[in-house]
């Protein structure tokens, strides 16, 4: 089972991925994530665009899902943008 942590990019089936979990949960066998689309509709807050190796990508929030942590391949990550993150799972969550 590959290591993953919070806000680290994972791909799925060449779907990029960002972890959203607490690093402080026990291990499971599933992790969830939000996919990060290319082309989504935004909505202000809810759908930051992020940027992972010089690509601009949309944080799909509402797709919010949980992956086997087996079918996930790590491929960098994007904690210096975790304040948006956590924004938008916030805005998902609460609407604030």
């Amino acid at each position: 089972m590959e290591r993953l942590s919070r806000y680290d990019v994972a791909e799925f089936i060449g779907v990029k991925m960002v972890v959203v979990e607490s690093d402080l949960l026990p291990p499971d066998p599933a992790v969830v994530v939000i996919p990060l689309l290319v082309d989504y509709p935004a909505v202000k807050d809810l759908n930051p665009q992020l940027v992972h190796n010089g690509q601009h990508l949309v944080l799909a929030t509402r797709l919010v899902a949980s992956v086997r942590r087996s079918s996930l391949r790590r491929i960098g990550s994007v904690a210096d943008q975790g304040d948006l993150i956590g924004r938008a799972v916030d805005v998902l969550m609460a609407g604030i």
